[in-house]
C-alpha cells in the first residue's frame, strides 16, 4: 500500500534583480514563507533583465554570489541559476513554466513580487498562462493602496483576485537603489544587507562609481 502520494510541496519562488539582496527581500521571504506555509523559497536572480538596460545592472555572476551568502544560513532559501545560465532575456512565464515542469513538478507555486509589478503583469501578453501556473503574492509597504490592482483585476474578473495575495512588509522600505547610492558616497551599509554581502561589495569594489 505504497500508493498515498506525499502531500504537494509549497514553494515560493522569488525573481528580483538583487542587485544588491538586502535584507527587505529576505524578511519578504521569511514572511511569505510562514504565512503561506512554504516548504523552499528560491530566490531566482535575473540574468539579463528585459526591462532594463544591461550597463546598468551588476553582472548576474556577482548577484547570484551574494545572494547566495545573504540565505546561506537559512535551510528554507535556495537560490536557483535558472535566468543566470539563460542567454537571453528572462521572462516570468518562462521561469515559472521551468519550475512547474522541470524542477518542481507537482508542486504548489507562489510567485513573490511587488505590488507594482503584478499591475505590470496583468499588462503582458501571457499573464493568463502564468495565472494558472501559480498563485501571486502580491509585497508591499504597509499603508500601498491596493486600489489600483483591483481596477486592473475588475476588467479580468474576480478569478483573477484569488490569485493574488498581499503581504505587507514594513522593511521594505530599504530598496537596493538606497544601498548602491550609500555604498558610492562612502556611507555605511551596515544592517541593510548580511554582513557577508557587506563584505563581497567591498572586496570586489562594486557601486563605488554607480549613483
Amino acid at each position: 500500500m505504497h500508493n498515498h502520494r506525499k502531500v504537494r510541496l509549497n514553494i515560493g519562488l522569488m525573481g528580483g534583480t538583487f542587485d544588491p539582496v538586502h535584507i527587505g527581500h529576505l524578511v519578504t521571504a521569511e514572511e511569505a514563507r510562514q504565512q503561506f506555509a512554504l516548504d523552499y523559497v528560491i530566490f531566482v536572480p535575473t540574468g539579463v533583465p528585459p526591462h532594463k538596460a544591461s550597463g546598468q545592472v551588476t553582472s548576474p555572476e556577482h548577484r547570484y554570489l551574494m545572494v547566495t551568502l545573504a540565505v546561506m544560513s537559512n535551510p528554507s532559501f535556495v537560490v536557483s541559476r535558472v535566468e543566470v545560465d539563460r542567454k537571453e532575456p528572462s521572462y516570468t512565464v518562462e521561469t515559472v513554466r521551468h519550475f512547474a515542469e522541470t524542477e518542481a513538478p507537482g508542486a504548489n507555486l507562489f510567485f513573490i513580487t511587488g505590488a507594482d509589478a503584478i499591475l505590470e503583469i496583468l499588462t503582458w501578453k501571457d499573464y493568463a498562462a502564468l495565472m494558472q501556473l501559480c498563485t501571486f503574492i502580491a509585497v508591499s509597504r504597509p499603508g500601498y493602496s491596493l486600489d489600483r490592482l483591483r481596477e486592473t483585476a475588475g476588467r479580468h474578473g474576480p478569478d483573477l483576485l484569488q490569485k493574488v495575495h498581499l503581504l505587507e512588509i514594513p522593511a521594505l522600505a530599504i530598496s537596493s537603489t538606497f544601498i548602491r547610492e550609500r555604498v558610492a558616497l562612502g556611507r555605511t551599509i551596515k544592517y541593510l544587507t548580511p554582513e557577508p554581502v557587506e563584505q563581497y561589495i567591498q572586496k570586489h569594489g562594486l557601486y563605488l562609481n554607480k549613483k
